[in-house]
């Protein structure tokens, strides 16, 4: 790794830790899961640092949480949030990421935006709800069909967050020095 992709993902870990000073908000349906700003961090990792650093930035972040940082929204931290029904979707951030960027390279879209929307919905949406909601099942002793339903309670917030992110991506790619597509 060069040393501006570690500067990077350190970066990227610390405004995913910034985006948790934002409130969450909890759902009374949602088994205990909150909406959080920081899954916008997790797609713009994904989109911007590429699958790899993206990746790694969502993974030194959650290893600052596990040595007891409270930085997850609403001032939490410390192993005991990696056995709590939110556990799923934390990891599911680290492969979201990945899956983000790979998306964003792979996509055939010319559109910047295009790319973005469809990589942030594929990775950090899809990929986080496929962990998310299977152990949010198993860690609230809900069926597979509740937790589902408790987490389609997120899809519109994260929809917009996608949007979000690519317009995010999209000011990136204008003004950045190399282009987004070339990442990985």
């Amino acid at each position: 790794m060069e040393t501006r992709d570690i500067v990077r993902a350190a970066l990227f870990a610390a405004l995913i830790g910034a985006l948790g000073l934002v409130p969450r908000f909890d759902l009374p349906l949602a088994a205990g899961v909150p909406i959080t700003a920081q899954t916008l961090g997790v797609m713009l990792a994904g989109l911007l640092l590429g699958a790899r650093v993206g990746a790694i930035s969502v993974a030194l972040f959650l290893f600052v949480v596990a040595c007891g940082a409270p930085l997850l929204a609403g001032g939490r931290g410390g192993l005991g949030v990696f056995a709590g029904p939110t556990a799923g979707y934390l990891v599911g951030w680290v492969f979201g990421a990945a899956a983000t960027g790979w998306a964003m390279r792979v996509c055939p879209f010319r559109s910047v935006f295009a790319r973005a929307v469809l990589a942030s919905i594929l990775g950090g949406v899809l990929v986080v709800y496929l962990f998310g909601i299977t152990w949010l099942s198993w860690a609230a002793n809900l069926t597979f069909e509740r937790a589902l339903l408790a987490g389609v309670l997120f899809l519109p917030g994260d929809l917009l967050k996608a949007v979000a992110a690519a317009f995010v991506a999209q000011a990136h790619a204008r003004t950045a020095p190399t282009p987004l597509k070339g990442r990985a």
